[in-house]
């Protein structure tokens, strides 16, 4: 007995039989895969009640095989018996081996939240494949907005296709189509500020003057505007803390303030970094003519040529609107990008600020240990000299006759002298280093 080809999935489920006879349980054998079981005695399955096969359950009363083929996708269902197999379980089985993927791997469920172009709003959950298929996206194109991928996605990005814009600005991931956009990370900081930024453009009673922009581009400039302004506002609340500090120091060097500039210079680092992506994102759309005009003529019947990326519609009138709307998408980019530029370019200038109080404080910090370590120099120097005299002292208390003693008079000459002589070494210590400029 031998297999060819790869090995066998094989699904074995239990099932009692319906008889009053017996009440012995029964299997179910449920071959799938791409496998075929050859043996030089016994052709293939289904079997007979007298032959046997290659991997085969002897039963009480029947033998079920159901085997999935690969190059007629069909499933056949075999009984040795006049009895009726239990349809429950074999559509059970069934339901198994269509649901399943060969693979095993399950597949990825998006929560989302979908706006329509009407102003409608509704909580869905969309599976990958119908999500690529409705879209008409790649699978590495819905890699930029995925949000299991955060991690490895976090750089700011706007990809156009032929239906659909993907959006990745931070907390916000979302795929904007003709008639709808889905939003990843609803729930989300930037998810929620571009709900509350979309919604009033798609009131007809907010719509003042000509006609709107088209949906997809209302949805790319809400979510721009709502980026931006949350840097802005960020900025905003943060520049007064800087002010307010860089007033205080360095003449105020405490741990609570050095805690609080360190903390702000962190956020602005943060902050910078996030205004210096979006900036490069914007100027790497409008440097490509190509990125402007795919979104122009979403909707239209136009192409692009390839060779020179000239656009070409069926409908004269539609080239004109396209070519209008074209003006129109680059100087929305570059307004976007005037904000987001002056958000980065303040940014910066405050955490150069903090940079120079940090290093202003350092210098601050390095004079004040100049100072402790001068006035510990000019102690150790005094305590030698006070030392050179206890010597001396230490001498003259050893005990031993030396006939000094005995005179009245050669204490307070011997006290004086080391007194004198300890200030006097002191100041030729004291004269030298100055001399060498160490004081």
């Amino acid at each position: 007995m031998y297999a060819t080809s790869f090995s066998p999935h094989i699904l074995h489920l239990p099932a009692k039989s319906h008889s009053n006879k017996s009440s012995s349980s029964h299997s179910l054998i449920l071959f799938t895969g791409y496998s075929r079981f050859k043996s030089p005695a016994w052709p293939s399955c289904p079997l007979s009640n007298d032959s046997m096969c290659a991997a085969t359950l002897k039963v009480s009363r029947r033998v079920k095989c159901l085997i999935k083929s690969t190059e007629e996708n069909e499933q056949e269902i075999v009984n040795d018996g006049a009895d009726e197999v239990d349809h429950e379980v074999v559509n059970r089985s069934e339901r198994i081996v269509s649901d399943s993927p060969t693979l095993g791997i399950r597949e990825p469920v998006y929560e989302v939240v979908e706006v329509q172009s009407n102003g409608m709003v509704s909580t869905r959950k969309i599976y990958r494949r119908h999500l690529l298929k409705s879209s008409g996206l790649r699978p590495r194109d819905v890699r930029s907005v995925d949000p299991s991928l955060w991690l490895t996605n976090s750089m700011p990005s706007l990809l156009v296709r032929e239906h659909a814009i993907l959006l990745n600005l931070g907390t916000l991931r979302a795929i904007a189509m003709q008639e709808r956009v889905l939003i990843f990370n609803y729930n989300r900081k930037g998810g929620k500020a571009f709900i509350d930024a979309l919604l009033p453009r798609l009131n007809p009673k907010n719509i003042i003057g000509g006609p709107s922009l088209p949906f997809e581009l209302e949805v790319v400039e809400a979510a721009l505007n709502s980026r931006i302004q949350r840097l802005e506002k960020k900025l905003m609340d943060l520049e007064p803390r800087v002010q307010a500090l860089l007033e205080v120091l360095p003449t105020r060097l405490t741990a609570s303030v050095l805690e609080e500039l360190r903390i702000s210079k962190q956020t602005l680092v943060e902050l910078a970094s996030k205004a210096g992506a979006l900036k490069q994102m914007l100027l790497d759309i409008l440097e490509d003519p190509h990125e402007i005009r795919q979104i122009s003529i979403m909707g239209r019947n136009c192409t692009l040529n390839k060779d020179n990326y000239d656009m070409e519609c069926s409908v004269p009138l539609e080239k004109q609107s396209a070519e209008e709307e074209e003006e129109e998408i680059e100087m929305l980019f570059e307004n976007y990008l005037q904000r987001c530029e002056s958000c980065h370019g303040q940014a910066e200038r405050l955490l150069d600020s903090a940079r120079e109080m940090e290093d202003s404080i350092a210098v601050n910090l390095s004079s004040r240990r100049l100072e402790v370590s001068r006035l510990e120099l000019l102690l150790q120097v005094g305590t030698f000299c006070v030392g050179v005299g206890a010597l001396i002292a230490g001498i003259f208390g050893m005990n031993l006759k030396s006939y000094l003693e005995e005179q009245a008079f050669a204490f307070w000459l011997t006290t004086g002298g080391i007194i004198v002589g300890a200030v006097v070494a002191f100041f030729l210590m004291y004269t030298y280093l100055k001399a060498r400029k160490i004081f």
